[in-house]
């Protein structure tokens, strides 16, 4: 049984977040959490109750926020924006990403400034303990104003108003089927909303989605840098390197703390090695005496945008918020800026770990950089023509790498005015969330296929050499690879082994070296 998660609006990990998004962990809300969203729902009630002008409360939204709204139109106010706002498009999101935006959405309201009824928090999460998954599209926010559209979708599932129309629920995934808004809501149990004052806003407001995204990339993201270190040395194991390039002096000298920090894995994985400086080369390529200086500095970039994104799934981000009886602020705590650059510059580190890892897999496999391995790394040099070995997976890494450098270029540097120029900067944090999932879903395969690769080298150099021995942690890393993944000489299949390997890499099935 997955651990319970409970949520306050202060302390949400990026770990709970896959663990409610992946794992289906149950989730809770704090005891104190709950009194203070209720406080703020009552300060919503006391502006109402005074007539005062509050944006989002009883005016109109962006270039209408002058617009004054009479108390009895409040609640189709808040139907209207999000009927209205509903309209992204393109494939659906992941059940895993709209699961993790479903959570941190609670948390923010846990937090006790938005103004929403503890009822909105309770909804969110019986939906995620339920497993009722809405289908949200992926495409169409500007991460400014938060992610609106892709908010509205999963507004439109929980909550209704008098007309309770079928085809204005939106849609969402349950037991297996597809269903209405409402008809998934009616088979799980769960009552759906009438939106109050503040609350369309509340739920719309704050790049969630775009955060949702970050949070699940950057866990991700964390399994393939350890699985870059780890295939840098099998490589340079199977391609009998030279070890002085991981000297600790060197890198000292150097004095930046990623590098060294790479350096010192990939020392500890080829501990004991009898291969490396076995072929009495002076110095080797860039992609495998330079590893340490490109994926050094994205673990210190992980580490930086680690940080933005774990205070962003704690934060207040919808407009405007709420700190006491009649203290109702209006600002710009929606703009997705934050998420935006991290993820720009998580997807540039992960292009290039990707990209590092693909030149290494080009020298395992070309005959004439291998260190007189067979071409192609064919299993038997007799077959090479007859079999094409690992010639087209190096073609794969090929093409994910240039689709990354595509996709790498930033996002949040773009932006157009939207609502007649009331909203005149937009963060376009969505797209750049996105782009990042991306590059790191690429990367993944990458790096399983330079580890595949190096496997299958290590496996060809021992048959060669069989009184030679690799260091201790890659040794020990081929033999879980082999348990699942066995040697074939002969082409075969490669496609499905190689995602294998993949599946391994995300699972976690190397953390322990």
């Amino acid at each position: 049984m997955a651990d319970i998660v409970k949520i306050g609006g202060q302390t949400l990990t990026l770990a709970q977040v896959q663990q409610v998004a992946v794992h289906g962990a149950q989730v809770e809300l704090a005891p104190d959490a709950r009194q203070r969203v209720a406080e703020a729902q009552d300060w919503v009630a006391q502006i109402v109750d005074k007539g005062q002008p509050v944006y989002g409360i009883n005016t109109g939204f962006g270039i209408f926020s002058e617009t004054r709204i009479p108390d009895a139109d409040i609640q189709a106010l808040n139907r209207n924006l999000i009927i209205s706002h509903a309209l992204g498009t393109g494939p659906d999101l992941p059940e895993a990403v709209v699961r993790a935006a479903m959570l941190i959405r609670a948390n923010t309201l846990a937090a006790g400034y938005s103004g929403a009824r503890v009822a909105m928090i309770d909804t969110l999460i019986a939906m995620l303990n339920a497993n009722l998954t809405p289908c949200i599209p992926s495409q169409g926010s500007l991460g400014s104003s938060g992610d609106l559209a892709p908010l509205s979708h999963l507004a439109l599932v929980l909550s209704t108003d008098a007309a309770d129309r079928d085809e204005e629920s939106g849609w969402a995934l349950y037991e297996g089927q597809r269903l209405s808004g409402k008809a998934a809501m009616q088979a799980a149990g769960i009552p759906r909303l009438v939106l109050g004052p503040k609350e369309g806003l509340a739920i719309t407001n704050g790049a969630t989605f775009s955060a949702a995204l970050a949070a699940l990339t950057i866990e991700q993201s964390e399994m393939l840098l350890n699985a870059a270190d780890l295939s840098a040395a099998m490589s340079l194991e199977a391609l009998l390197g030279v070890s002085a390039a991981f000297d600790e002096r060197l890198h000292a000298a150097r004095r930046q703390p990623g590098q060294m920090q790479v350096a010192e894995r990939i020392r500890a994985l080829t501990q004991g090695s009898s291969l490396l400086d076995a072929a009495g080369r002076v110095q080797d390529v860039y992609s495998l005496r330079c590893a340490p200086q490109v994926q050094g500095p994205a673990r210190e970039t992980l580490a930086f945008v680690r940080g933005i994104i774990e205070a962003e799934i704690n934060a207040a981000t919808d407009n405007p918020l709420l700190f006491g009886p009649g203290e109702s602020i209006s600002g710009g705590n929606f703009h997705g800026e934050p998420v935006g650059l991290a993820m720009d510059y998580l997807k540039i580190v992960l292009s290039e770990v990707a990209a590092i890892s693909e030149r290494r897999s080009y020298t395992l496999v070309d005959g004439k950089m291998n260190g007189e391995l067979p071409p192609m790394l064919v299993g038997e040099r007799e077959g090479a023509g007859l079999n094409s070995g690992m010639m087209l997976a190096q073609y794969t890494a090929a093409s994910l790498v240039l689709e990354n450098q595509g996709l790498a270029a930033p996002d949040s540097v773009r932006s157009l005015p939207t609502s007649a120029g009331k909203e005149d900067h937009n963060a376009n944090a969505m797209t750049a969330a996105r782009h990042a999932w991306d590059v790191a879903h690429n990367a993944a395969h990458v790096l399983a296929i330079e580890l595949y690769c190096a496997a299958r080298a290590l496996d060809l150099r021992l048959q060669d050499m069989p009184e030679a021995e690799a260091g201790a942690g890659v040794r020990q890393a081929h033999q879980i690879l082999r348990q699942r993944v066995p040697f074939r000489a002969a082409d075969s299949l490669w496609g499905p082994e190689i995602e294998q390997v993949r599946e391994m890499l995300l699972e976690g099935a190397f953390n322990q070296l």
